[in-house]
């Protein structure tokens, strides 16, 4: 390790949350304001500047008030890093709160995201961290009508182009994002290290067996399917095979990897670094599962066009869903046997956000229970 300390960053969302609050705040106060402080999701406080105020007025009324708040990623190396996120807020007839997308915010137009299709693509977390600073200011200023904020990044159409979004099902824009508030640094030496440093106190703490998950997707997961809290998980970001290899080298003698079908289909095929840069064959992998598992060609090769692998299952029924995921287990179960050393049992539980439980691995649940046996 190379003993520097990586500087962490503030996601989309908590930009968008800021620049809502301040704007919000100026609305009903009519006093500019250089600094907001807001409280992330995760219950920590952040202060920012406020930059490129603007108050819209009609006839000496004031319409709405815009502002910006510039995004700092840290040591994330992140293409969002330094773009201004704008809130403009105004108030509106309805006795609601609305949250909307603007310029440079890309819309939903595939199933299977965090948001419907159609709709701005402005994540859940963040979408009520805005619509809670809405309600404050509001109350604040004894105000009883109704608030809509639009939130908007200049020039989020063309970073869009150098993102995954479109081949999401996102067009238009960027994404406002963020569970907890903040960025983690990424680099990839620092993940590794926080990945070994992990499995180090657990197995110092006498755990033989590990669950493994990508990312928040999985936690979450885990935690509603099997009331698993995410202290008890390591998260392995996309370095599947890293992992599995510094569990062996530590001397586990099992595992279960836990994660989003769109991740973990990649596995399916022998992939061990499931980022997008990396390798992004999921409808290829899907479309060869289905003429394995004895789906009509023209359904596998309907795959092949969609963005998401929800919207891919989607087009199968019950039955079809079910032949298809035993398919990709084995191939998982398989390639995962493989990387690992005989003495390291594996396991695996794919899911997904619209269908949920899609398949295990045949030793799955029993690794599971080692697992969880070892805690208590």
């Amino acid at each position: 390790m190379t003993g520097k300390k990586l500087a962490w960053g503030y996601t989309t969302g908590t930009c968008a949350q800021a620049a809502t609050k301040a704007a919000a705040e100026m609305l009903f106060s009519q006093v500019h304001m250089d600094q907001v402080e807001v409280t992330i999701p995760n219950g920590e406080t952040a202060r920012f500047p406020v930059e490129e105020i603007r108050f819209e007025k009609k006839d000496g009324s004031l319409l709405s008030v815009s502002c910006g708040i510039k995004k700092d990623s840290g040591d994330d190396p992140d293409i969002t890093d330094g773009v201004l996120v704008k809130s403009r807020v105004e108030r509106i007839r309805q006795g609601v709160c609305l949250v909307e997308g603007g310029e440079g915010v890309g819309r939903v137009t595939g199933p299977g995201l965090d948001q419907p299709v159609g709709a701005a693509a402005i994540n859940r977390v963040p979408r009520e961290m805005i619509r809670r600073e809405l309600i404050l200011a509001a109350r604040k200023a004894g105000y009883d009508g109704g608030l809509k904020a639009v939130i908007q990044i200049p020039g989020g159409e063309e970073l869009a182009k150098k993102t995954f979004n479109p081949r999401l099902g996102i067009q238009g824009g960027l994404s406002i994002l963020g569970t907890s508030g903040r960025v983690e640094p990424m680099s990839e030496q620092a993940l590794l290290d926080t990945i070994r440093l992990e499995m180090q106190v657990k197995y110092a703490k006498g755990h033989r067996f590990l669950l493994l998950s990508p990312g928040n997707y999985g936690l979450d997961f885990l935690k509603r399917e099997y009331n698993i809290d995410e202290k008890e998980v390591v998260k392995c970001s996309n370095f599947i095979g890293a992992s599995i290899d510094m569990a062996a080298g530590m001397g586990f003698q099992g595992f279960v990897l836990a994660g989003h079908i769109g991740k973990l289909i990649k596995v399916s095929g022998g992939i061990m670094n499931t980022h997008s840069k990396e390798a992004d064959c999921r409808m290829e992998l899907l479309s060869a599962a289905a003429l394995k598992a004895g789906l009509s060609w023209q359904k596998a090769r309907a795959f092949l066009d969609c963005l998401t692998t929800d919207d891919a299952l989607e087009q199968c029924d019950g039955q079809e869903r079910g032949r298809l995921m035993d398919v990709v287990m084995t191939q998982i179960e398989k390639y995962l046997q493989c990387r690992a050393p005989e003495q390291l049992q594996v396991g695996a539980i794919v899911f997904s956000n619209v269908y949920g439980m899609l398949g295990k691995t045949r030793q799955a649940e029993s690794l599971l229970k080692k697992v969880r046996d070892e805690k208590s």
